[in-house]
């Protein structure tokens, strides 16, 4: 594990990596106490412990969004279907030709 100046402890790319697999699917209060429990069994910096928790806070809020986006995009998707089929003209049943 690396340190920083302050002799203490960051978490490096494979720790975030496990941290993140097991906080995956945990409300961030949960994965708040999974991550304090795991930084509380070492002398980790705690600024580099709040990096990673806004990290996990800001990559939730971006699915968040993006699911939102999903769903506006397909509830325009479906007016937009919907108007087009109104707006087919009906096709004509009778046989009508003109000689």
């Amino acid at each position: 594990m690396e340190q920083q100046s302050s002799g203490k402890k960051v978490l490096d790319s494979f720790e975030r990596a496990k941290l993140g697999l097991q906080v995956f699917n945990m409300p961030f209060a949960e994965a708040e106490e999974v991550i304090d429990a795991y930084v509380s069994q070492g002398d980790y910096d705690p600024a580099c412990v709040e990096l990673f928790k806004e990290q996990l806070d800001t990559q939730r809020h971006i699915q968040e969004k993006s699911v939102e986006l999903l769903s506006t995009g397909t509830q325009i998707l479906r007016l937009v279907v919907g108007a087009f089929i109104k707006n087919i003209p009906p096709s004509s049943s009778g046989n009508s030709s003109n000689s």
